[in-house]
């Protein structure tokens, strides 16, 4: 939708559209260690979530785009991977969080520094909205972006991809379009044009089994969504979901770019080397989780006062344990030994080996308060399946 701005002085109304970026930092993790360790930016590196079963089990978090031109892609096995990337000289590495969250948060504040809102939507993603910086000129967008991108790559040697449309939709297609280190300008004359040639499947909210339900449609681009009759999309789809995809196939989209909160829970689950009850064996990997969330709480400065240990047993299902502390916290022994306690609840609850355990705590606040009262981790669990 286009804005209408009045000047109050000389009283005359014009036209103009908002100007929305989504920045994407290409293959992220992967490009990470490429810029810890340049040596091995020319060979295929794979950033892997290890099980710790097997030297290869467990399965690829990301890859750079060397490797993908062999077929390596996202959650692909390990051992699938090697055996794509065996007559090359690939490097394999495991995911480091806390080195990924420290680099994301660096070349954040610089694009966060450029917007009138921002809105970070993931380690490697945000929207920012741009109208007011650039008086909603799309040339003065492109020549901006192009300057982020430059500081980015300077700074902290990091090549992005950015969309520049008329709404947050547009730019997130328009972020797509053209990868690694693209820009793509979407004018909002041009919106549906550039909308139209696009499979269907571009578009959020289109899985895989709404594309076929579509195909069946013969609705096989954007283009195509577009000039389907919506009274029949809401009919099929429902009057929300059908309005949306008509709306979407126009590209309209009114959702504002605006500031998240802090991060509404900090969670890490891992798979245990082998299927067990032991409760030593159970503690010591949980230990490590806390450890790894501590690390995040003390970078981003937070207490918590919600504690979930999360179990997956050998049939796959899920049980959990939680229990509020009566005062906020962030001291890392209050989180093992409360951790410890629901651990050592569940166990005596359930007949089966886990097969993964995991850690979430939540209820976050600002700054450390390190109360060490014995309520802190003796407190009422509340029981049940997430």
């Amino acid at each position: 939708m286009p804005i209408l701005n009045k000047c109050l002085v000389c009283g005359v109304a014009s036209l103009h559209y908002r100007v929305v970026m989504l920045v994407d930092l290409d293959y992220f993790f992967a490009q990470c260690e490429e810029r810890r360790n340049p040596s091995i930016k020319d060979r295929p590196v794979v950033v892997c979530v290890y099980s710790g079963r097997t030297e290869d089990s467990g399965a690829v978090s990301t890859a750079n785009y060397i490797a993908r031109k062999y077929g390596v892609s996202s959650g692909i096995p390990i051992f699938m991977a090697k055996r794509k990337l065996k007559e090359v000289d690939a490097v394999f590495l495991p995911v480091d969080h806390t080195f990924y969250e420290e680099v994301s948060g660096n070349v954040m504040r610089i694009f966060g520094s450029y917007a009138d809102s921002f809105e970070q939507v993931g380690i490697d993603e945000a929207y920012l909205d741009v109208t007011q910086r650039v008086k909603g000129d799309f040339r003065a967008a492109e020549e901006l972006a192009q300057k982020m991108k430059e500081e980015a790559k300077a700074r902290e040697g990091l090549t992005c991809s950015i969309g520049v449309g008329p709404n947050k939709l547009v730019a997130k297609i328009a972020a797509s379009f053209q990868k690694p280190d693209g820009l793509t300008i979407v004018k909002p004359e041009d919106v549906e044009m550039f909308l139209g040639p696009l499979p269907v499947s571009r578009l959020i909210g289109v899985g895989k089994k709404t594309e076929y339900r579509m195909k069946f449609m013969r609705i096989r681009t954007i283009g195509d969504l577009a000039r389907y009759d919506v009274q029949r999309l809401v009919e099929v789809f429902g009057r929300s979901l059908g309005s949306y995809f008509h709306n979407a196939s126009h590209g309209m989209d009114e959702t504002p770019v605006r500031e998240r909160g802090e991060a509404e829970s900090i969670s890490r689950i891992t798979t245990l080397k082998k299927d067990t009850r032991d409760l030593g064996i159970v503690i010591e990997r949980a230990d490590q989780l806390c450890e790894d969330i501590h690390a995040n709480l003390l970078q981003k400065d937070l207490s918590f006062k919600f504690v979930v240990v999360i179990a997956i047993l050998t049939d796959m299902k899920i049980r959990s344990r939680s229990v509020t502390l009566e005062n906020p916290t962030n001291d890392l022994q209050i989180l093992k030994k409360t951790v410890n306690s629901l651990i050592s609840k569940l166990l005596a609850q359930v007949e089966l080996d886990l097969r993964r355990i995991g850690v979430k705590v939540s209820d976050f606040s600002r700054g450390q308060n390190t109360q060490r009262h014995l309520t802190d981790f003796t407190g009422y669990p509340s029981f049940g399946n997430p």
